[in-house]
């Protein structure tokens, strides 16, 4: 019996033996084609010795323990890879698609470039595919999720170089919950058949070329949150359907060129955080008073487009609002006081609108604002009391606008202002002295344009932070306080337009970073020549401008020999830490003769105005060291002496006025090398002899040179004596009267020739047909003329019969 049962239980463990060496065989062959697969992708990662994978991914070692790789128990195969943000640099070999389990691949963050495998997109298990943040380029199959991937839940291909147009297979991917294109090439219209994946959640189409509408079967998504279209050609209108998607949380769909109104519908959206319809400018029609019903907004950016009507006031019913942006639109009418209600409101932006009225006193509710935007509108009335409950508040930009009154005192509760500019209103009374005391957070301080009287306040202290000060056209008078001479990161300093008096601020030469330095139309009186012991004076100087002051002796020659920011416009590289100043320069100067308004200020823009003053002595010579120099404005002084040739090796100047001096000699030939001289103006001098004959002196008019008395040559019309050159006459503009300080005008000129010519014609006929009178005849054509006409006529007379 015993035997019996050894002989039957024998067969049994010889089959179970067998069982167990079959399926380590068969283990073994799957976990090879797994090896075999990702070494061919390693194969195609550049080496690098510091990259683990070089290390790591090794055939000694078991594949499941590799780094990245993830292994399923009862199978032993890979069934994720994650070799994300390793940086790694190479391609992607079709064998990836031999991955028969992968339910994840992760290789984003990463450098690799080339096409996309088809095969894996054959890989029917994957779930998630996350290519993203690398340089790959291709299209997608036509076929995608056709045959395979009907268990793909999360497609993240963002930034990358892909293109082509979407496949229309797309919408079969069924299983489909998150899909992210973001920031690729990718063309054509939005497929419909997105319409058909019924789980997806979140849509990332932006930042690519798509054209054509926005698919209203979007609307159909029974579980969408968050539509991404932005930065596109996307054209039409925004979808009403999209009012139906009641669990959408945020919508993107800036930076298009969508038109119509915005739906009512959206009004639905009760769960939506932000709405995004910014810079389509193509978007017209109010903000409908729905919005008051999407409780759950944060973030509401409209701005750069066409809407227009007033601010409904229920947007005061929105208590998570953070965020308004609502400026380059038409809106007008007040700012409605329910904003008053908005306590988490942090960014308030409504500028270039047509918004009137005054600021509502409610303002000072927002306890939680930082940012206040409302220049260029027609607010009016006086900056309320309350703007000082603010106390979180960074930027307040108010300029242009009609605000009158004074400044509120309580202004100086805003300690943590960074930039504060409420210029070009109509403000009046004081500076309030606090206002320097601000200056340790205060980066921008632009009061320019307004009424202001009194004097400029003395307490910037140490640790001032002002890169730009721009308090041009008020009536502000007595001195300039020495203390801004703390702010050491000053860029700009603009008081033209006042009544500033005193010695020239020899105290600003050590500032490091200013740029510009504007202290025109004041009453500045002194010298500029006062020795100082600092070794480069105003070293990154491009813009002074100290004309229409008082300013008396010599030129001052030492800082032209140190102005490094004209000898080099390289000196004059800018960096992200000049932001303010940059973003809100307004340089009110002559150039070229013609005043004007520059709100950008180049690094090859440099320009020195010394014009109007009562500066004497000759020009010196040292001005040639500023190679970069572009306009020159030395006019209206009493300067004396020669213009030095030195002049001429200005190469990149394109403006020289030095008229109405005192100037006397010839103009020197090296004027000749100013081949960018676009503007020349040496009028009312002294100068003398031959204009010097160039290509490019030619090009000036009568008017750069008039009023120079010695001066002759084209294009005057006084010649040179001794010269064989033919008057050329150049010409006149309607009432000029520069011709009658040099000569008669060139039309004046030709009408007596004419008018000469046809009467000696006249008369030389006269003569010669009738003979008289005998004395001029006689003198002209000799004695014996008038008998030879004598017998002429009678050889002409008929005879009677």
């Amino acid at each position: 019996m015993e035997k019996s049962t050894q002989y039957t239980l024998l067969p049994l463990l010889l089959l179970l033996s067998l069982q167990n060496s079959l399926a380590s065989i068969t283990t073994n062959t799957n976990i090879n084609t797994d090896l075999s697969s990702l070494l061919a992708l390693k194969s195609h990662i550049t080496p690098n010795p510091h990259n683990i994978l070089m290390k790591n991914w090794t055939s000694e070692a078991n594949v499941c323990t590799w780094v990245g790789v993830t292994c399923d128990s009862r199978y032993n195969k890979v069934t994720r890879l994650n070799i994300s943000s390793m940086g790694l640099v190479g391609t992607i070999p079709p064998e990836i698609g031999n991955l028969s389990f992968l339910v994840s691949l992760d290789i984003s963050e990463n450098s690799f470039h080339g096409p996309i495998p088809p095969s894996i997109f054959d890989i029917s298990p994957l779930q998630v595919l996350v290519l993203r943040n690398n340089s790959l380029s291709s299209s997608l199959p036509n076929n995608i999720c056709k045959q395979s991937l009907h268990k793909l839940k999360r497609l993240r291909i963002s930034y990358n170089k892909l293109y082509g147009e979407l496949p229309l297979s797309l919408g079969q991917c069924s299983k489909l919950e998150y899909l992210s294109l973001y920031g690729n090439n990718f063309s054509g219209h939005v497929p419909t058949q997105i319409g058909n994946i019924t789980l997806l959640q979140f849509l990332s189409f932006g930042d690519n070329n798509f054209s054509g509408k926005i698919p209203k079967e979007i609307g159909d998504l029974p579980v969408f949150e968050r539509l991404s279209m932005c930065c596109n050609n996307i054209t039409g209108f925004v979808p009403r359907e999209l009012g139906n998607l009641t669990n959408m949380i945020g919508i993107y769909l800036g930076n298009n060129a969508l038109s119509g109104s915005i739906p009512i519908e959206l009004g639905r959206l009760v769960n939506l955080w932000e709405l995004q319809l910014k810079q389509n400018f193509l978007i017209t029609g109010p903000i409908p008073k729905e919005i008051g019903n999407m409780t759950s907004l944060s973030y509401l950016l409209l701005y750069n487009n066409e809407l227009s009507g007033p601010i409904p006031k229920e947007i005061g019913n929105l208590p998570l609002l953070r965020h308004i942006w609502l400026n380059n639109n038409n809106f007008s009418g007040n700012i409605p006081k329910e904003i008053g209600s908005l306590s988490n409101l942090e960014v308030l932006n409504i500028a270039t609108n047509n918004i009137s009225g005054p600021l509502p006193t409610e303002i000072g509710n927002l306890t939680a604002l930082t940012e206040i935007w409302l220049f260029d509108n027609k607010l009016n009335g006086p900056l309320p009391f309350t703007i000082g409950n603010l106390s979180k508040l960074s930027y307040l930009i108010l300029s242009q606008n009609k605000l009158t009154q004074e400044i509120p005192l309580s202004i100086c509760n805003l300690r943590s202002l960074v930039a504060l500019h409420i210029g070009n209103n109509h403000l009046e009374g004081p500076i309030p002295k606090c206002v320097g005391n601000l200056s340790t957070s205060l980066l921008l301080l632009h009061l320019n344009a307004n009424k202001l009287t009194g004097i400029i306040p003395s307490t910037f202290t140490k640790g001032c932070s002002l890169e730009s000060f721009n308090l041009n056209g008020n009536k502000l008078e007595g001195t300039l306080p020495q203390t801004l001479g703390n702010c050491t990161g000053l860029r700009g300093i603009d008081i033209g337009g006042n009544e500033i008096r005193g010695a020239f601020p020899f105290w600003m030469e050590t500032l490091p970073q200013l740029r510009t330095l504007i202290l025109t139309s004041n009453k500045f009186n002194g010298t500029m020549l006062v020795a100082s012991n600092t070794e480069q004076s105003f070293p990154k100087l491009q813009v002074l401008d100290v004309s229409q002051n008082a300013f008396v002796g010599s030129l001052p020659d030492r800082y032209f020999k140190n102005f490094r920011g004209m000898i080099d416009a390289k000196e004059n590289r800018t960096d992200d830490e000049e932001y303010w100043f940059v973003r809100f320069i307004e340089l009110k100067l002559t150039v070229k003769g013609l005043d004007q308004l520059l709100e950008r200020l180049l690094t090859t823009f440099t320009t020195i105005d010394l014009s109007s003053n009562r500066f004497s002595g000759s020009i010196p010579p040292s001005l040639w060291n500023l190679n970069s120099l572009r306009y020159l404005n030395l006019s209206h002084n009493t300067l004396t002496g020669h213009i030095p040739p030195s002049l001429g090796g200005m190469s990149l100047l394109e403006s020289l006025d030095l008229s109405s001096n005192k100037l006397n000699g010839e103009i020197p030939s090296q004027l000749a090398r100013l081949t960018f001289l676009a503007k020349l103006n040496l009028s009312m001098n002294n100068l003398e002899g031959q204009i010097p004959h160039s290509t490019q002196l030619s090009t000036f008019g009568n008017e750069s040179y008039v009023g120079n008395v010695g001066l002759c040559g084209f294009p005057l019309t006084k010649t040179c004596e001794g010269s064989d050159e033919k008057p050329l006459f150049p010409q006149e503009e309607d009432g000029d009267e520069d011709g009658f300080i040099d000569g008669f005008g060139w039309r004046s000129v030709m009408m007596g020739y004419g008018c000469g010519f046809v009467v000696g014609i006249g008369i030389g006929y006269i003569i010669i047909r009738y003979g008289r009178p005998k004395w001029l005849v006689e003198f002209f054509l000799g004695v014996g003329y008038n008998n030879e006409m004598k017998r002429r006529k009678r050889k002409t007379t008929p005879r009677r019969r």
